[in-house]
């Protein structure tokens, strides 16, 4: 399988990872995504300067030399890189567009919750709009970069997304949850990236982010 190649710079490229594809090497997969898109496109080497969680899809960002890879890992770090995010839930949320901020710790099953204290808070913008009676889409917006963010964001709005059983999620054949976009500048040019949903997601998006006010 080859990698949809979304965008590509002499100093990065990005693609549109699918679902079930870990960004970093494990024990069950003798070649990494790295190894694998540097044999596809033909380079030497590969530099990760952020990651998707396996079970996410969507925009991924990687640098093609070292001196890339500092920059664009640096706007990560910093949080200058813009990031959009599409979700489906089946549950009502308590509202229908804001923020979730709070602090996150560690619960049980090696998952994650929200806690009302802000000494060092996860921070999520969001809107959303229903598909159809019990389906909901989300756009949400992290402002940080904390593990599972959106998961707990999204549970703790009443709306698990769809397919994310340990969170509390509708059991589905997959999680719901889509890198669609990013935004960011390199060496004084902006960039928009984005990543096209596969056809699991609703015929409808395109008219449902357009009634969201967003293109």
């Amino acid at each position: 399988m080859e990698f949809e190649v979304l965008y590509r710079h002499t100093d990065f490229i990005a693609i549109n990872k699918p679902i079930g594809i870990a960004v970093h090497q494990s024990e069950d997969t003798e070649v990494g995504l790295t190894t694998r898109l540097a044999a596809q496109i033909g380079v030497p080497r590969i530099w990760l300067v952020h990651r998707l969680d396996k079970t996410t899809s969507g925009v991924l960002l990687l640098a093609l030399n070292k001196k890339a890879a500092s920059l664009l890992a640096e706007q990560f770090a910093l949080r200058h890189i813009q990031k959009t995010y599409l979700a489906l839930s089946t549950g009502k949320p308590i509202k229908k567009q804001g923020w979730v901020k709070g602090d996150m710790e560690k619960s049980r099953r090696s998952t994650w919750k929200l806690i009302r204290s802000h000494y060092n808070p996860a921070v999520t913008h969001f809107c959303s709009r229903s598909v159809s009676p019990g389906l909901r889409l989300f756009v949400l917006y992290p402002k940080t970069g904390k593990t599972h963010q959106l998961r707990v964001a999204m549970k703790s709005l009443g709306s698990p997304i769809l397919g994310d059983t340990l969170y509390g999620g509708a059991s589905s054949k997959r999680l719901f949850l889509h890198a669609w976009r990013l935004k960011f500048e390199y060496l004084g040019q902006t960039y928009f990236i984005y990543a096209p949903w596969d056809s699991d997601w609703p015929e409808a998006m395109a008219n449902l982010l357009s009634g969201l006010g967003i293109e």
